[in-house]
């Protein structure tokens, strides 16, 4: 599943390419993807004619503005893609839906998954309709914040470093392979309680956090085997090359020279240097 660099890869790859063009027309061909619309029918209606004025992004949803006062929200999940293609270039067969802009191609959804969705919402509508974009927490790459706040936010919560790194209600859009590199680069357990840190370990904790994700968005997020990330332009980032223990079992800790350990924590596999983090 894609994380928050691989989201801003996307939101601000399609910020160029999309903003102040007008959709010509829409073709769906798997009407669930569009059920939170109502239906195919009126997802269309709702898109042919429209110019997209804005892309942003809350947590993991792209929101797409349009000058009819209407959001195109898209939800990728484990195993979404959203593409830019020429009209003429063959379709993918896990292709759901099809903008096609007046100029400049068409914007396309493939879900390998089954998981994506796309839908439109009358933006006075979008958090009734959009209940999961509430009560987010940080969202260090949007919007920056002081270290000080950051440590009022961690010790308000009592829980392992991992799990709270993992809370969209603390910091959006984490999970197992950045919160692996970030708890790393701080030099923290996985299963340290956080309200157990010194205010240095705090600092390094804040710093490692915001350097780790803003250098994984330079790098244009994480393309792994098992994780076929590319960009809308079918582009692979790059930041596998600069991981330090996600998926590195038994291969030397570039910090103490043993071997990477790694355990079930959560049901899912944790990756971290015994000697180096504590």
């Amino acid at each position: 599943m894609i994380e928050l660099p691989e989201a801003e890869t996307i939101r601000r790859d399609l910020d160029r390419e999309i903003v102040g063009k007008k959709i010509k027309d829409a073709e769906v061909s798997t009407p669930k993807v569009v059920t939170r619309s109502g239906n195919r029918t009126k997802f269309v209606a709702a898109l042919e004619g429209a110019k997209v004025t804005s892309v942003d992004r809350r947590s993991l949803h792209l929101l797409m503005g349009l000058d009819n006062d209407h959001t195109l929200v898209c939800r990728l999940g484990s195993g979404g893609l959203l593409r830019r293609h020429a009209n003429k270039d063959p379709l993918d067969p896990k292709n759901v839906v099809v903008l096609g802009f007046t100029q400049g191609g068409q914007l396309r959804l493939i879900d390998h998954a089954g998981e994506a969705e796309m839908f439109v919402i009358e933006n006075d509508e979008l958090e009734d309709a959009v209940p999961e974009l509430m009560g987010l927490g940080l969202d260090p790459i949007a919007e920056p914040v002081s270290w000080t706040r950051f440590a009022e936010i961690l010790l308000a919560q009592k829980g392992r470093l991992k799990t709270l790194l993992c809370d969209d209600s603390v910091i959006v859009g984490i999970g197992d392979l950045y919160s692996d590199e970030i708890l790393f680069n701080a030099g923290l357990r996985y299963d340290r309680m956080s309200d157990s840190l010194s205010a240095q370990e705090i600092r390094r904790f804040f710093r490692a956090v915001v350097e780790t994700l803003h250098d994984a968005v330079k790098y244009r997020g994480t393309t792994l085997e098992d994780s076929p990330f590319v960009d809308v332009f079918g582009e692979p980032g790059s930041y596998q090359e600069h991981l330090n223990v996600y998926g590195k079992a038994g291969e030397l800790s570039p910090r103490s020279r043993r071997p990477i350990a790694r355990t079930k924590f959560s049901g899912r596999w944790t990756y971290y240097c015994e000697q180096s983090q504590v």
